[in-house]
């Protein structure tokens, strides 16, 4: 019997995984129901494993209930694609479905996925047959399963970056759960008679919770690689690709009002040479679905495994069942964990356009047509579309005679310049929140441009408007938008009531800290106003606004990761 069944009260997830079929629940005739737009109770949670979240329109709840009649439940579809990079046909094709099917906008996602919202249950098995049409899949990029694997989207960038994203890919595809049950249910696929599923490593009844990796490349943490149950920090010398520094017990969400959760970075324990890595990685899943508490899901991530046992007894569990011991980790330095935007010329002598998409939302709307200049982009492009860790986009291999007329059509569309975007703004991230994620408390990505509207009035007193601060806003604790890792950070309490976090690095590899609750908008400015001013009069040559809100003690320095030496 399998560690993970020693457990007393497992939870519902658990029992609703163990009598799935390798996720197949009644998830075919759910689809044929019309009564209801809503799936089965016990679909609705297994669904997220073939890349879909069951919301409602909340927008419409009140309204909806006063007529008798039952949420507007729709669907979100996620896109799996390892770094993020997708072809112009692949764009366009995801770009059609989301007037088909969707609400006619994409979302780039903080985790290098598309996502498409307000899908009804009719458009849900067409939406995800044609993402497969073109080479794309949604399978697993929801569930208890590894999820999108995330790196720099640039290969192209140097040799380095190039090996770093081909293992990302080869991460991704390894980890795919192996269950037939996708291939039936959404493109027809007859189950072959006699050859039962089998999961190797996840087993038929999947991780305890779901599972993140990235991969780094040192100076840049453009994914915020401590932020992730495995984090891989590429490790260089002499222009050569070694190895990685393994990081381990990331993971940002928390639950309000309960203690036993909490945002916690992954701390480094030790170094693997390249051709180690995925051997690595599935040790770790390993362990993780021998040991992940199986009983209350929001103490189920590896990090919680690891506070639980401690992190020696993990190393130890490692080392043992890899057969050798990882060595001791390799120096590193980040300098960021943003985007550079604009031109960046590759290896491959190509152009690279990095593309501010405020909080990842495509879109048109008066004066500024994104969806639609993207598009017409993508009918002359002959390279790439790429999709960043912070919700941005890279048009990838551009030619030098195509670069003007790539410019020209984005700025007939109403699509700024970056220079002529505050620092503030270009290092922005929400996410979606109301009204269709059903855990959100506030507005999020509706929310914080105008938020930054005010703010850019101070930062531009204070003679700030170009100083790059990280400030991110979820709209509950779940830190979909990675908001404990900024240095102006939001957690949305209730419709327009927001607590106020202060103090993340600005290279992402420290925490926030709590400063204020429960905060309107107008205790916001009031609150950050004399901060921005201090910082502006008193900061330090070259430092950054996190590390100063440390060094005055305006709050105090919060979990950095560990780094275990061997």
């Amino acid at each position: 019997m399998d560690k993970q069944f020693a457990q007393d009260n497992l939870s519902e997830d658990e029992h609703i995984k163990d009598k799935s079929d390798f996720l197949r629940g009644s998830i075919k005739e759910s689809l044929k129901d019309r009564l209801t737009g809503a799936l089965d109770p016990d679909d609705v949670k297994l669904i997220k494993y073939h890349g879909s979240y069951q919301q409602y329109d909340r927008d419409l709840e009140s309204e909806r209930k006063q007529q008798k009649l039952e949420p507007l439940y729709q669907f979100m579809v996620r896109v799996r694609a390892a770094g993020g990079i997708t072809t112009p046909e692949q764009w366009l094709a995801l770009d059609g479905l989301s007037d088909e099917h969707g609400n006619g906008t994409l979302k780039l996602t903080t985790r290098q996925s598309f996502q498409f919202h307000g899908i009804l249950k009719r458009g849900l098995k067409p939406t995800i047959q044609a993402v497969n049409e073109v080479l794309l899949s949604t399978l697993a990029t929801c569930g208890d399963v590894n999820r999108n694997v995330m790196c720099n989207p640039n290969p192209y960038q140097s040799a380095i970056h190039q090996e770093v994203y081909a293992l990302a890919g080869e991460i991704s595809n390894y980890f795919l759960p192996k269950t037939t049950a996708y291939h039936e249910i959404w493109l027809d696929k007859e189950k072959v008679a006699g050859t039962p599923d089998f999961e190797p490593l996840y087993h038929h009844t999947y991780l305890p919770r779901k599972f993140k990796i990235a991969l780094a490349i040192p100076p840049h943490n453009d994914i915020d690689v401590f932020a992730n149950d495995l984090g891989l920090i590429a490790i260089e010398e002499n222009n050569k690709l070694k190895g990685f520094n393994i990081c381990v017990g990331g993971g940002l969400g928390s639950t309000l009002g309960n203690k036993a959760t909490y945002p916690r970075l992954a701390d480094v324990i030790g170094f693997a040479p390249k051709n180690k890595v995925i051997e690595v990685a599935e040790t770790i899943i390993g362990i993780q679905r021998d040991y992940g508490n199986r009983s209350d899901r929001k103490l189920s991530r590896l990090k919680h495994t690891i506070d639980d046992r401690g992190l020696e007894w993990f190393v130890s569990e490692l080392n043992t069942r890899l057969g050798w011991k990882l060595q001791s980790p390799k120096p590193y330095r980040f300098v960021s964990n943003g985007d550079t935007y604009g031109w960046l010329k590759g290896v491959n002598q190509k152009w690279f356009y990095t593309l501010f998409v405020e909080h990842g939302r495509v879109k048109n709307e008066e004066g500024y047509t994104l969806k639609e200049a993207l598009r017409e982009i993508a009918h002359i492009h002959k390279g790439d579309f790429r999709l960043t860790g912070n919700q941005n986009l890279i048009i990838g291999n551009v030619e030098e005679k195509d670069k003007e007329g790539i410019e020209a059509i984005l700025r007939n569309h109403g699509i700024k310049d970056h220079r002529k975007l505050t620092g503030l703004r270009k290092n922005s991230m929400a996410c979606v929140a109301l009204g269709t994620c059903g855990l959100a408390f506030a507005e999020s990505e509706r929310y914080l441009p105008s938020l930054i509207d005010k703010l850019d009035v101070i930062m531009r007193k204070h003679g700030l408007e170009e100083d790059e601060i990280n400030i991110r806003m979820t709209g509950c604790p779940n830190n979909c938008a990675r908001s404990s890792l900024g240095e102006i950070g939001f957690v949305g309490r209730a419709i327009g009531r927001y607590n106020l976090y202060l103090g993340a690095s600005h290279n992402g590899d420290r925490l926030n800290s709590l400063y204020k609750e429960m905060l309107s908008e107008e205790d916001i400015l009031a609150e950050l106003e004399p901060i921005i001013a201090a910082y502006a009069q008193e900061r330090e040559a070259k430092e950054t606004f996190g590390d100063f809100v440390i060094r005055k003690e305006i709050v105090e320095t919060s979990h950095r990761p560990l780094q275990l030496l061997q």
